[in-house]
């Protein structure tokens, strides 16, 4: 049995929008980010999340094979899982010895040497890219996106199939320039397999509210249809 635990916000046993398939979706808890838009604030702090020990984990998602089909596994997302390496590499690891899919749903802000044997056990990367600019990036979510097209570099240097997602913020995130810019990185990268565009919503600000802090981008709009439509055509994706 493995001793090792992890520090988690909560379970989705039947996710269909966070990789291929039917997901089991497991939000880690801790964030390094502090995105402005961010849906789900109440993952933000380590501390607060509920320690599960890896064993018990696949147990659990054991339960729902039968409904993920060929297509379907486990994704682990947060919060950002990679604070918890240890923690999802022996997860990981139990998966695949049970011939699950496992997909790792992250911002890639970590040092890549730190990643250890985690992508020996990991079948797909869902990298969210927030924004091309340092400046703006720092702006938007408190940190450097350095680490970031690093990671995203290793990833495709290292033949780990990638998803690129990105979240079309109005005024924010969705200029010509940048867009471009975001088009011209992906191209660099050999083995992104789908780019998705999440248009902006504020479904989450009120979780902000729960953590008793005024949500940053108030008053900003919702991404329209119209506005996703225009962004796949530049990133062309579509």
């Amino acid at each position: 049995m493995s001793e090792i635990k992890g520090r988690i916000h909560s379970f989705e046993s039947l996710g269909a929008v966070d990789g291929p398939g039917v997901r089991y979706v497991i939000f880690m808890q801790g964030c390094p980010l502090r995105c402005k838009y961010c849906h789900n604030r109440d993952t933000r702090e380590y501390s607060l999340g509920k320690k599960y020990p890896v064993d018990d984990i696949v147990n659990q998602v054991k339960r729902y094979v039968a409904y993920m089909g060929k297509d379907g596994g486990v994704t682990v997302t947060g919060g950002e899982p990679l604070l918890q390496i240890e923690f999802v590499t022996e997860l990981f690891k139990k998966l695949k010895e049970n011939n699950i899919h496992t997909a790792l749903d992250t911002s890639g802000f970590v040092n890549t040497e730190k990643l250890g044997d985690l992508l020996k056990y990991t079948d797909l990367v869902l990298l969210d890219i927030k924004h091309m600019d340092l400046n703006e990036h720092l702006k938007l979510t408190g940190v450097s996106n350095e680490k970031i097209k690093l990671f995203a570099k290793y990833l495709s240097d290292n033949g780990i199939p990638m998803w690129i997602r990105h979240v079309l913020v109005p005024g924010i995130t969705d200029s010509e320039e940048h867009l471009i810019s975001l088009r011209e990185f992906i191209k660099t990268l050999k083995t992104v397999e789908k780019v998705e565009v999440l248009g902006y919503h504020t479904l989450g600000a009120s979780k902000w509210e729960l953590c008793e802090e005024d949500y940053p981008l108030k008053g900003v709009p919702e991404a329209t249809k119209e506005d996703v439509k225009r962004a796949k055509k530049i990133l062309e994706i579509e």
